[in-house]
């Protein structure tokens, strides 16, 4: 099983280094749009390292789900949904599976640039370790959490569009942990009870979305 597990991992990898472009957008667009706010609202140091950690966690937020609408769509259209659900790993497995490799090819890489884009909003040095271990914590959670939105509307037409309707809520609590955390550490005061409500949402997305995930597919598949 646990075989199985790594194969459906690198699967979902190798698709994802052929397909390219599409597998760069998350990371893109986050570097992208975080460098267009300096153009936008000035260079002033002060007013950058203000708003600085709210505009990082939203576009980290909105770069994890620019492309979860494709997270099961294209198994479902050329059948490789049904040999999945068939197969000897279970469902649940094969979403965490798909969810783990959609995560190291997007969520991963904005964990490893966010020091650097931390250092163009200004932020201060002390504020960079607690927002790279913020988003580790908090972009799984939002790649389990949105997998759950992916399953439920495969095949529906718009579904960028309903899937941002649908997980955005429930995305609400990550972003004000993941940013109380590093304000937290930045005003001199400890940004450990953020981090453990974080890695504890974590922990509660691993043991119950890939149930869920798998409830949808199979409701998809009927």
């Amino acid at each position: 099983m646990s075989a199985a597990f790594g194969a459906l991992v690198r699967r979902d990898l190798r698709l994802a280094l052929r397909r390219g472009g599409n597998s760069l957008q998350p990371l893109l667009f986050f570097v992208i749009a975080l460098a267009l706010f300096p153009l936008g609202v000035g260079p002033a140091p002060e007013v950058l390292a203000r708003i600085g950690v709210g505009v990082i966690w939203v576009l980290a937020l909105l770069a994890v789900m620019l492309s979860l609408d494709r997270l099961y769509q294209a198994d479902a259209e050329d059948g490789s949904l049904e040999l999945l659900a068939q197969g000897v790993l279970p469902l649940e497995l094969a979403a965490l599976a798909k969810c783990l490799a959609h995560w190291l090819t997007s969520g991963l890489a904005l964990v490893i640039a966010s020091p650097l884009l931390a250092l163009l909003m200004q932020l201060p040095g002390e504020a960079l370790a607690p927002l790279a271990l913020a988003l580790a914590l908090g972009t799984p959670t939002l790649t389990l959490v949105g997998g759950i939105g992916a399953a439920l509307l495969i095949g529906a037409r718009r579904g960028s569009v309903l899937l941002a309707l649908l997980v955005l809520p429930l995305y609400i609590p990550v972003l004000i942990f993941g940013v109380s955390a590093v304000e937290g550490e930045v005003m001199g005061l400890s940004g450990r009870p953020q981090l453990l409500i974080l890695a504890a949402m974590l922990l509660a997305a691993l043991a119950l979305a890939p149930f869920a995930t798998a409830a949808a597919l199979r409701l998809a598949l009927e």
